[in-house]
C-alpha cells in the first residue's frame, strides 16, 4: 500500500492520510507494520476519515477478531466520542498518532494542516462525487502532498486519471489491480497559502528554548519530546508552577454554545485531550484530580430546550449530557437548584502536580533551568538569543517558545495585542467546616456561579474572583464576601460561613479579549505591513523560529494539552491536530488580520 514500508525509512515525520478509516484494520495493519520494521520511521501520523459516527462498542464489534487483539484493544480503549472536528490519539510514547476526522471527505480535506506523505483513497469516484467534481478532489489532494507523495487510489477511470495528472501527479502506467499508483511530482511550482503544515522551518538540532514554566511551558516541553525535540526550560522561579498553575486545583470540561463557534469547538476539542492526559497523570503519576465528571448549571434554558440543542448541534452523551435539577442533584451528591449541563469527561486536577507529570513525561529530552529570568530576546543570525538582567547570555537556539503569560509582550516589544491580567482570588475553607455551617460538598465539581470542587487536600474549594486592572496581591474579605455570595447561588442555600473563617490565594491569568489562547508563530508586523495580503492569518509573515502560547486564561488545564500538540505540530513539520479554520482563530496574527479587514470594509 502506497510503497510502505520501504517509503517511511529514512523519515522523520512520516505522514499517510486515508480518506475512508472503515473499520480501523488498515490503520492497525500499517501500526502492526511499523512496529515490526527496524528501520521505521521515529514518527508515524496517520490522518483518517471516518464518514459515519462510530461508537466504542461498535469499534470493539468490528475488531473482535482482528489478527492484532493488542493493538485492537489499544485503539478501542483510546477510542473518543464521536463529537465534530479532529480527534488526536497518540500510541507508544509518541511514535504513533491517530488523527480522527468525522465527516465527508471534501469538507474534511480543506481542514487539514499537514504535508502527507502517502494518500491511500479507497474509491476516488465515489469521493469526487463529494469535492463537486474530480479535479476539485485532486487539487485538495495536491494542496496537502509533499514532495514525491505517493498516491494509491480505486475506483478510478479516465476523468480522474487526467484530474490527478492536472494537479501535480505522475501516473503509474495501467491500473494494477484495480488500483491507481501515482506520485506527486508537478512540472509547475505548485501556489502554497502560507507555510502551514511545511517542514521548511524545522532545524537538524531539534532543539527548542522555551520560557515560562506553568502549564503552558511544561505541556510545550512535554509535546515538543513526543515529537522528538528537545527542549530547555526557563523560569525566574526556583520551581515549576509558582503562578497561577499553582493553585491548589483547577476544573476543566466542554462548552456548549448554541452557535458553536471557535470558542465552542476549541473548548470541546481541548476537554476531550486534556482527559485522556489527565487520566495518565492520574494513574502513571498520582497526581491528585478526579475524571468523575463535571456539572455546569444552566440558567437560561430548561432541560428539553437543552436537550433539543444537543441534538441540533449532534454532540453525543458521552461529551455532554443535559439533566434536569433532580439527575443533576443525584450527580452531585446534593441539592442543586437548576437543571445542569453534565460532561462524563469533565473533572478537576491538581495543576501543579500536572505541570510536573508534564515533565517527567518529557524526560531526559528537557532541561530545566529554575531562577533564570529572562530580560531580553535578541536575533543574531539564525538563532534567538536569551539574555538576563545582567545582559548576560542565558542560551541560544533557532527556536524560541515564549510561554510565560502576559511577560512574553514585554520581550516581544508589547505587540498590539488585545491580552490583560485578570485578577482571581478564590477561598479555602478545612473540609469540616462546610458541613458544621449546612453545606455539603459535591461528589464531582460543580461550576455557573463561580464553582464548589469535593474536598481538595483536606479543604473545600470554591469561587473565584475574576477582576481585570487590578494589581493587589493580597487576600481581601470583599472578594470572599463575593466567593460566598455566588456559593449562595450555586447551591441555592443560604451559605452559614463567615468571610474571616476562610483562607484564599490570589493568582493572576492573563486572558485574550476573544477568549481565546495564541498559539504558534509570531508575526513580523513590519513585513506584514508591506504584504500584499493582510487579512488572512494563514498568509501572515513570521519571525522565523520565534513562538508563542499564551492567554490560556482560566482554561490552562483544558487548553495545555491541545495548545502544546498544536504548538509542537507547527515546529516539527507534523500534522496540525486543530482544523484550519480553529488554527485561524487562536493564531496571534489573527487581532492585525482583522483589523486589515476592517480597514479593508471601510475603504
Amino acid at each position: 500500500m502506497s510503497g510502505l514500508p520501504a517509503r517511511w525509512r529514512g523519515r522523520d515525520p512520516f505522514v499517510l492520510l486515508d480518506t475512508d478509516f472503515g473499520d480501523g484494520r488498515r490503520f492497525l495493519a500499517t501500526w502492526e507494520a511499523w512496529r515490526a520494521d527496524p528501520q521505521r520511521c521515529a514518527h508515524l501520523h496517520c490522518i483518517a476519515v471516518l464518514r459515519l459516527p462510530l461508537g466504542r462498542t461498535e469499534l470493539r464489534s468490528l475488531l473482535n477478531d482482528t489478527p492484532w487483539p493488542v493493538l485492537a484493544n489499544e485503539l478501542v480503549n483510546a477510542w473518543p466520542a464521536n463529537t465534530p472536528g479532529l480527534h488526536r490519539v497518540g500510541f507508544d510514547e509518541g511514535g504513533v498518532t491517530l488523527l480522527l476526522a468525522l465527516g465527508p471527505v471534501a469538507a474534511r480535506l480543506s481542514e487539514f494542516v499537514a504535508q502527507v506523505d502517502a494518500f491511500v483513497v479507497d474509491d476516488m469516484r465515489s469521493a469526487a462525487s463529494l469535492a463537486a467534481s474530480p479535479l476539485r478532489l485532486a487539487k485538495a489532494l495536491a494542496r496537502l502532498a509533499a514532495p514525491g507523495a505517493s498516491l494509491s487510489a480505486g475506483g478510478v477511470n479516465a476523468i480522474e486519471t487526467d484530474a490527478l495528472r492536472a494537479a501535480g501527479f505522475v501516473v503509474d502506467s495501467g491500473v494494477h489491480e484495480g488500483t491507481l499508483q501515482a506520485t506527486y511530482a508537478p512540472s509547475f511550482t505548485p501556489r502554497r497559502a502560507g507555510t502551514r503544515g511545511s517542514r521548511a522551518g524545522c532545524t537538524d538540532d531539534r532543539h527548542a528554548l522555551i520560557v515560562g514554566a506553568g502549564l503552558a511551558g511544561c505541556a510545550a516541553a512535554w509535546a515538543l519530546a513526543e515529537h522528538g525535540w528537545r527542549s530547555t526550560l526557563f523560569d525566574r522561579h526556583a520551581e515549576v508552577a509558582q503562578e497561577a498553575s499553582g493553585n491548589p486545583a483547577g476544573l476543566f470540561h466542554g462548552t456548549v454554545h448554541a452557535h458553536d463557534g471557535h470558542h465552542a469547538r476549541f473548548n470541546r476539542a481541548a476537554a476531550q485531550q486534556a482527559h485522556g492526559i489527565v487520566q495518565r497523570a492520574l494513574q502513571q503519576d498520582a497526581v491528585a484530580g478526579s475524571l468523575q465528571g463535571l456539572l455546569r448549571l444552566e440558567a437560561a434554558l430548561d432541560v428539553a430546550a437543552m436537550r433539543a440543542l444537543l441534538a441540533r448541534l449532534g454532540l453525543p452523551p458521552g461529551h455532554v449530557q443535559a439533566l434536569d435539577r433532580g439527575e443533576a442533584s443525584q450527580c452531585a451528591g446534593m441539592s442543586l437548584p437548576a437543571p445542569a449541563w453534565f460532561y462524563p469527561e469533565g473533572g478537576w486536577v491538581d495543576p501543579a502536580g500536572l505541570c510536573r507529570a508534564y515533565l517527567r513525561w518529557a524526560g531526559t529530552m528537557c532541561t530545566w533551568r529554575g531562577r533564570s529570568e529572562v530580560q531580553r530576546l535578541e536575533r543574531h543570525g539564525a538563532a534567538w538569543r536569551l539574555v538576563d538582567g545582567a545582559g548576560q547570555t542565558l542560551a541560544e537556539a533557532s527556536v524560541v517558545v515564549l510561554a510565560h503569560a502576559g511577560a512574553a509582550l514585554a520581550l516581544l516589544g508589547e505587540p498590539v495585542w488585545p491580552m490583560a491580567p485578570v485578577r482571581g482570588q478564590l477561598s479555602l475553607l478545612p473540609a469540616d467546616a462546610p458541613g458544621q455551617a449546612g453545606l455539603t460538598l459535591p461528589r464531582i465539581p460543580v461550576a455557573g456561579y463561580g464553582y464548589l470542587l469535593p474536598a481538595v487536600n483536606g479543604q473545600a474549594v470554591f469561587g473565584a474572583t475574576s477582576t481585570r486592572d487590578d494589581p493587589d496581591p493580597g487576600v481581601r474579605t470583599s472578594d470572599h464576601e463575593h466567593n460566598l455570595r455566588q456559593l449562595a447561588l450555586l447551591t441555592g442555600q443560604a451559605i452559614g460561613l463567615r468571610s474571616a473563617d476562610l483562607a484564599g490565594r490570589t493568582s493572576w491569568r492573563w486572558a485574550a479579549a476573544d477568549r481565546l489562547p495564541l498559539i504558534g508563530p509570531v508575526p513580523d508586523a513590519a513585513l506584514q505591513a508591506q504584504a500584499a495580503r493582510q487579512d488572512q492569518p494563514r498568509l501572515a509573515a513570521r519571525h522565523p523560529g520565534l513562538h508563542v502560547f499564551t492567554a490560556l486564561g482560566s482554561r490552562g488545564i483544558a487548553w495545555s494539552g491541545l495548545g502544546a500538540q498544536v504548538l509542537a505540530a507547527g515546529i516539527s513539520g507534523a500534522p496540525v491536530p486543530l482544523e484550519a479554520s480553529l488554527l485561524d482563530a487562536v493564531d496571534p496574527a489573527r487581532f492585525a488580520c482583522r483589523s486589515a479587514r476592517r480597514r479593508g470594509s471601510t475603504s
